[in-house]
């Protein structure tokens, strides 16, 4: 052992040899991780079929709680255009002109709507579960239809992601605004679920507005990038497009009824008292009676409490 100690004093140091003692120097010399590159059977949840043409539909509001979502919305809408740089008006035809919506322009608005959609539901399933982790209760079948939301709109985001990559500038301002609007959903669900499921139906029926005007330019023959290009391959495999159905154009429009069907389910939501009713969405009605994932039976500003009620008696 002591002759081991004297070979090693004697050995010359050497000044330009890595110092392998530093943290820096440690992670210089570890080599990338490589992927585990798996084929995954499903790894997303597939949505049901969409319907072509929903409707744009507005929801009265009759209470208090529904005046300052439908506020918060347009506040937020405003900020959004603002952001985006979008004005669509039949009067704009100028493709020079500031406001004029380009592909280029569509797809920024889009992922930033997109980005930001996919915090309500999230926020929403996980305030859920841990009540009900807390309580030590079922939670009547809201938690998934939450987080399937959420899911779909992710997949949105994943499919426009295809098309463009975002800069530098824009991943800050998705950063800016995901932090924020999280904070303060997460806190307005805590305060009121019910006017937040509400800010959420009136978010999707301004969704539906502006897909249906990206569509309307696209028909109208104001984005040709688009007229003839087909949807990416994680959009077709997601949404099970067919073959002869799978352009920009029919993606659009299947995102478009996404949409829709969360301002249904949203507006439904909001309808219910939050702590005892069960999601009825999840619930087993008779084929097109009550709600549903499907589209058999479709109310564009939600189902009514007595509504339901009333079916659930059979009157």
């Amino acid at each position: 052992m002591l002759s081991t100690t004297r070979t090693l004093l004697r050995r010359p140091l050497l000044h330009n040899a890595p110092r392998t003692f530093t943290t820096i120097s440690l992670l210089r010399q570890k080599s990338p991780p490589t992927e585990l590159n798996l084929k995954l059977e499903s790894e997303y949840t597939h949505t049901e079929p969409a319907w072509p043409h929903p409707k744009i539909s507005h929801r009265t509001c009759t209470t208090w709680s529904d005046y300052f979502a439908l506020s918060a919305v347009r506040l937020l809408r405003w900020s959004f255009d603002l952001a985006t740089g979008y004005k669509h008006s039949s009067a704009v035809l100028d493709p020079t002109k500031k406001y004029e919506m380009t592909e280029q322009k569509w797809l920024t608005r889009l992922i930033f709507l997109e980005s930001i959609a996919g915090v309500p539901g999230m926020v929403g399933g996980m305030v859920r579960h841990l009540h009900s982790l807390r309580v030590l209760r079922k939670d009547n079948g809201w938690i998934a239809t939450l987080l399937e939301e959420s899911q779909n709109e992710r997949m949105h985001l994943l499919t426009f992601l295809a098309f463009r990559t975002p800069g530098v500038w824009m991943r800050v301002m998705l950063l800016g605004a995901q932090g924020v609007f999280f904070n303060i959903f997460f806190l307005s669900y805590l305060l009121s679920p019910r006017t937040c499921h509400r800010f959420i139906g009136y978010l999707e029926e301004e969704a539906v507005i502006t897909y249906t005007r990206a569509i309307s330019d696209l028909e109208s023959g104001k984005l040709p990038g688009w007229s003839s290009m087909q949807a990416p391959q994680i959009a077709r495999d997601y949404f099970r497009l067919p073959a002869g159905g799978d352009m920009v154009k029919d993606l659009l429009m299947v995102i478009r009824a996404d949409e829709a069907k969360h301002r249904e389910v949203n507006h439904t939501l909001a309808n219910l008292e939050q702590k005892v009713d069960g999601n009825p969405f999840v619930a087993r009605w008779p084929r097109g009676v009550g709600p549903g994932k499907g589209l058999e039976c479709v109310r564009e500003i939600g189902w009514e409490r007595e509504e339901l009620r009333r079916l659930v008696g059979g009157k």
